[in-house]
C-alpha cells in the first residue's frame, strides 16, 4: 500500500484533500476507511475465538489430568468447543484474507497528498520558479538578411537526421529513426549527461532492462493507475519501461539499508515506451510527442529529513544539462492537478524552441515523499539496531531526449541550412557543424 494505515486513521480529512486538490476521486479514501474498520473487526473477533479454542484445549488436559475419562462426555464437550471454534476462525480467516486483499487494492489507488507548498489547482496555477536564458525569437536578422527558424522536422529532414515515414512503416507512428548525424547526436547526448551525472554529480551509472514485471510497475505507481499509458507482454506479464525510475527505483525493493548507505543517487540510459503519446492528434508533427523516446534518469534514496533538500539539488542537476547544452529554459513548480498521482512535489523544466514558438517540458523532477518506498517496502535503519523506517523516493529526467533534439535543432540551426554543434557535444560527434 502506499499510504500507511495509521495515517489513514489519523489525518484522513488531509488524505481526503489531497485526493480532491489532484482531481481525484476522495470517496475512495471513505471506502478505504470502511474496509479498515471491517478488517480490525474481522481480526478481533477471529483472535478472541482462537482465544477460547485455547482455553478449551487447555481445560481437555486438566480435565484428563483430574481424572475425566478421554472419551468421555466433560472432554467430549470440550472438544466440540474447540472444534466448532475452529471452523468459526477458518470462516473468519479467509473472510479477513478477502479484506486485506480489497484493503490493499482500496490503498494503491488513494493518491499521495502533495506537499502544503504545492499551488491548488490545474495547470493553469503552476508557478515559474526562476528561468535562464534568453528565449530565441523565430525570425532573426544574419548579415543584414531576414530570416525565419524552421521547426525541427524541416531541418532534420534537410540534413538526413531522422526519418518519420521509414519508423511509421516499420512499427507505427510517434516511433522516429534516426538517421546519419541524428544518431550520432542522440549517442553524444546520452553520453554526455550520464558523464555529467556520474563524474561530476557522484551519481552510480546503471543500465536496467527496458521490461519490467507486474510486481516492479506496481512499486513505483504506474499501476493501478496508468495502465493504459503503458505497452504490455501480456503473454509474460511484462510491461515496456514508461521510464528508467521503473526499474532503477525498484533495485532496492524488499531492502533495509543501514543508514551510512543513504543517500543513494544512480543516473540511467533508458528508451521510454509510453502509449499515450500524441493522442487526439496534437503535436504529430516532428518528435514532440512520440511512443518511444531515448531519456537519462536520475533516482535517489535518501533519508526523510534530507528529501527536501534533495529535490531542489536533483532539479538543479538538470538545469546544469540544458546550461551546458546553452538552452534558454524555465523552472515550474507544479499545480496539484497537474502533479501527478504518486508526486508530492514536482517542478518541470521546459526549454525554449524557437521555430515552433514554444516551451516543451524536457524534465520532471519529483518527490515522493515514503509514498513508493511503502509499495516496496524499502527502508533503513536510523541507527544500529533500530526499527527500520521508510526511505524517500525521488526522481527527475537529465533529460528526455526527443524534446531536447528538438531545441537543439531550433535554437543551433543556421541561415545557410547548416547546425551548429553545442560546443559540449562536439568532441563526442567529432565534428562542430552538420552540413546540408
Amino acid at each position: 500500500m502506499s499510504i500507511g494505515l495509521a495515517r489513514l486513521r489519523e489525518e484522513p480529512d488531509r488524505i481526503r484533500q489531497g485526493a480532491i486538490d489532484k482531481g481525484e476521486d476522495p470517496s475512495i479514501v471513505d471506502a478505504a476507511l470502511a474496509m479498515e474498520g471491517k478488517r480490525r473487526q474481522l481480526l478481533s473477533e477471529s483472535d478472541s475465538l482462537k482465544a477460547e479454542r485455547n482455553a478449551a484445549s487447555k481445560k481437555i488436559g486438566e480435565a484428563i489430568r483430574a481424572g475425566a475419562a478421554p472419551a468421555g462426555p466433560e472432554v467430549a464437550a470440550l472438544r466440540q468447543a474447540s472444534t466448532d471454534a475452529g471452523s468459526q476462525i477458518e470462516k473468519l480467516d479467509a473472510e479477513l484474507a478477502a479484506a486485506e486483499a480489497q484493503l490493499e487494492e482500496l490503498m494503491l489507488r488513494i493518491p499521495n497528498p502533495a506537499d502544503p507548498d504545492v499551488p491548488v489547482g490545474d495547470a493553469s496555477d503552476n508557478k515559474v520558479v526562476r528561468t535562464w536564458g534568453e528565449p530565441l525569437p523565430k525570425e532573426a536578422t544574419a548579415d543584414g538578411q531576414q530570416w525565419a527558424r524552421r521547426p525541427h522536422w524541416e531541418i532534420a529532414e534537410a540534413l538526413h537526421m531522422f526519418d518519420l515515414e521509414r519508423g511509421a512503416k516499420i512499427t507505427g507512428s510517434g516511433f522516429p529513426v534516426y538517421t546519419g548525424q541524428g544518431s550520432r547526436l542522440q549517442r553524444a547526448l546520452i553520453n554526455f549527461m550520464l558523464d555529467v551525472h556520474t563524474a561530476e554529480h557522484g551519481m552510480t551509472e546503471v543500465w536496467p532492462p527496458a521490461i519490467v514485471n507486474s510486481a516492479s510497475a506496481r512499486g513505483t505507481g504506474q499501476i493501478p493507475d496508468k495502465e493504459d499509458q503503458m505497452y504490455v507482454v501480456p503473454r509474460d506479464d511484462f510491461y515496456l519501461v514508461p521510464t528508467a525510475e521503473v526499474p532503477v527505483t525498484n533495485l532496492h525493493r524488499d531492502e533495509i539499508f543501514d543508514a551510512d548507505q543513504l543517500p543513494i543517487r544512480y543516473a540511467a540510459y533508458s528508451p521510454c515506451f509510453r502509449r499515450e503519446a500524441g493522442a487526439a492528434g496534437k503535436d504529430t508533427r516532428g518528435i514532440l510527442r512520440v511512443h518511444q523516446f531515448d531519456k537519462v534518469e536520475m533516482v535517489f534514496f535518501e533519508k526523510p529529513e534530507a528529501s527536501t533538500e534533495a529535490l531542489e539539488w536533483l532539479t538543479g542537476r538538470a538545469e546544469v544539462i540544458l546550461q551546458r547544452l546553452d538552452l534558454p529554459y524555465r523552472v515550474l513548480l507544479m499545480a496539484t492537478r497537474d502533479l501527478g498521482f504518486v508526486q508530492a512535489k514536482k517542478y518541470d523544466l521546459e526549454v525554449w524552441a524557437p521555430g515552433v514558438e514554444r516551451w516543451l517540458e524536457v524534465s520532471s523532477c519529483s518527490n515522493f515523499r515514503d509514498y513508493q518506498a511503502r509499495r516496496m517496502a524499502i527502508r533503513y535503519r536510523p541507527e544500529p539496531g533500530a526499527k527500520p523506517e521508510l526511505v524517500h523516493t525521488l526522481n527527475g529526467s537529465g533529460l528526455a531526449l526527443a524534446r531536447t533534439v528538438a531545441a537543439i535543432l531550433e535554437t543551433y540551426q543556421q541561415p545557410d541550412g547548416s547546425l551548429l554543434v553545442p560546443e559540449v557535444l562536439r568532441s563526442y560527434m567529432r565534428i562542430d557543424r552538420v552540413l546540408p
